[in-house]
């Protein structure tokens, strides 16, 4: 293959269109399409549909949300809830038990 077969010989502009956001931009792609559109400069340029681009993806419009789809979060704050629970639990017998000590240190001597 020599060099002047190396680059698509059908390079030119294109229109791709956003549909989600009304969103189009011009550029050069290779991309087949058998629409066209009149763009802001008067000419007529190939149109490409495309369902998402930079204007309507959450990434980078900043819109992006974190789903917790298996409930981790509530997972974990309901472990952490029955630790506290415990651990207070835990606190309080060895309270009582420390005060019946005491009670019983006192009635021995």
């Amino acid at each position: 293959m020599s060099k002047t077969e190396l680059h698509p010989k059908d390079y030119r502009e294109v229109v791709f269109m956003d549909e989600a956001a009304g969103y189009s931009f011009l550029t050069k792609s290779t991309a087949k399409s058998e629409e066209t559109i009149k763009w802001e400069d008067g000419k007529e340029y190939p149109l490409v549909k495309v369902q998402i681009s930079s204007a309507s993806h959450p990434f980078f419009t900043g819109e992006e949300k974190i789903i917790d789809t298996e409930g981790r979060v509530d997972r974990f704050k309901a472990r952490a809830a029955k630790a506290a629970k415990m651990k207070e639990a835990l606190e309080n017998k060895a309270k009582k038990a420390a005060k019946e000590a005491a009670k019983k240190a006192e009635k021995e001597a």
